[in-house]
């Protein structure tokens, strides 16, 4: 169902550590609902990228400014009134908190993986600045949902395509 149709935007983050498939994931919901996508690794700054790169891990000063500048790319489409999909980490519930503030409609979906899966992707993956060497510190600093936090998980080991069928299944997307 395309924003138009709808009174206010559904923004879904595809939460969760490094590997765990939220851009992959995010993009093809998006496609598939035709909405707009940001992988929120497009907007890390350039001394972001650079730590990553040196296997050195992100800290909450990093984070927040990014963080910031997702929120932002968020408020314009919410002033749009556009609904869209955003691939971001969340790792923690106090940067949940900040990318749901002033967003009623945001629905985290965390997209759950065992941690010897994340090995195996990010093994695998190749042309992207996060190296497999931080998945620890990722897995370090995730924070599981709290009982009260809007947080739909998903487990997301297997199959992309069954993965986005689940995550479809359980957005708002009406």
């Amino acid at each position: 169902m395309h924003a138009a149709s709808r009174h206010r935007p559904t923004l879904l983050v595809m939460a969760g550590v490094s590997g765990s498939g939220k851009s992959s994931v995010g993009r093809r919901v998006a496609d598939r609902l035709g909405w707009p996508f940001l992988d929120g690794d497009s907007l890390h700054s350039p001394a972001n990228i650079a730590k990553m790169r040196a296997d050195q891990p992100l800290d909450d000063a990093d984070r927040l400014p990014w963080l910031d500048a997702i929120s932002r790319w968020m408020d314009a489409r919410q002033a749009e009134g556009t609904s869209a999909v955003i691939a971001c980490s969340a790792l923690k519930q106090r940067y949940r908190d900040r990318l749901r503030h002033g967003h009623p409609d945001v629905q985290f979906i965390w997209l759950k993986v065992d941690r010897a899966e994340l090995a195996r992707r990010l093994d695998q993956r190749t042309g992207h600045f996060m190296p497999a060497a931080l998945l620890a510190s990722q897995l370090a600093a995730w924070e599981p949902p709290a009982p009260d936090e809007p947080v739909m998980t998903i487990p997301a080991n297997g199959d992309l395509e069954a993965t986005v069928r689940a995550v479809l299944a359980v957005a708002r997307t009406v």
